[in-house]
């Protein structure tokens, strides 16, 4: 993993996947300093390879989309230091709560895969005859459990969600989950995209209130369809790291998903960020430069 950068002013004290966190070296220490990296996970690894402005890309894309959304969020400021503008964003410190808030409107991924074997998805029924890229209406609330990094979430059912964090306060992230995901759904729907499910995540504030925190709405943290592309009974082309996916798979990787895997090929990163690049400015409708 590449060596987090060293900030003026501020401490790292711990690095995710693709965010790097860094705290106050003084003042506030209810602020937390969130950058994202340009690297890129896949399988549970971290590549070696790092795809070029995808920092930018994640940051610039949840900012837009935190305006956009009625719930409050964890973002107090965008004026970072210079050796990670544009990539960073000073946040309010959450106590995170441990519980990866997915919702789904479409059937793919791993909730493809436990229809298949039980017909539900985290434990939900779920209609006879739903195939790869099935409608589900209304969109189903399916929790996972966090894991650590290298590991892989673990989708859990509701009511271990309420043993872990109580009636109130799982009703509540269920709500939140799903509103957040209707009113995002028709936004990027406006824009000829089709938002398939998306991750969210909740921590509390000092004073107890429920905030939403890290990404939204991303295409690390969603699934996003091109509405002219989608054809059910299939997998669907989206706008995120599926080209990456693809040629890891390939017999021209030769990975055995085992040990870390090969760099990647320059036309398989640029594509990727292209494809980064394309969802941004199709949903905000802005030019990313």
């Amino acid at each position: 993993m590449t060596v987090p950068a060293e900030v003026e002013g501020w401490r790292h004290f711990y690095s995710g996947k693709v965010r790097d966190l860094y705290e106050p070296e003084s003042g506030p220490s209810d602020r937390v300093l969130v950058v994202a990296s340009d690297r890129i996970s896949a399988y549970d690894f971290v590549l070696s390879s790092e795809i070029p402005d995808k920092g930018r890309v994640l940051t610039q894309l949840s900012l837009w989309w935190f305006e956009q959304l009625p719930v409050p969020n964890h973002v107090l400021s965008t004026d970072v230091p210079a050796a990670v503008a544009g990539r960073a964003m000073i946040c309010r410190r959450l106590d995170m709560i441990p519980v990866e808030c997915i919702a789904r409107g479409y059937l793919t991924g791993s909730g493809l895969l436990e229809y298949q074997h039980s017909g539900t998805v985290c434990s939900l029924p779920l209609p006879e005859g739903l195939e790869d890229g099935s409608h589900l209406s209304p969109p189903v609330f399916t929790p996972s459990a966090k894991a650590e990094v290298g590991e892989h979430d673990e989708n859990i059912p509701y009511d271990a969600v309420v043993m872990m964090v109580g009636d109130d306060l799982a009703a509540r992230l269920r709500s939140l989950t799903l509103d957040i995901y209707s009113q995002a759904e028709s936004v990027a729907r406006s824009r000829g995209i089709i938002l398939a499910d998306t991750k969210v995540e909740f921590g509390l504030s000092s004073s107890g209130d429920i905030t939403l925190g890290d990404e939204v709405l991303t295409p690390d943290s969603s699934r996003f369809w091109d509405a002219d592309l989608y054809a059910p009974g299939q997998s669907q082309p989206s706008f995120d790291k599926q080209f990456v996916r693809d040629w890891l798979t390939s017999d021209e990787a030769g990975w055995d998903r085992v040990s870390p895997p090969p760099a990647l090929p320059s036309a398989v990163v640029e594509r990727t960020r292209s494809r980064y690049v394309e969802a941004y400015e199709r949903l905000t409708g802005r030019t990313f430069s």
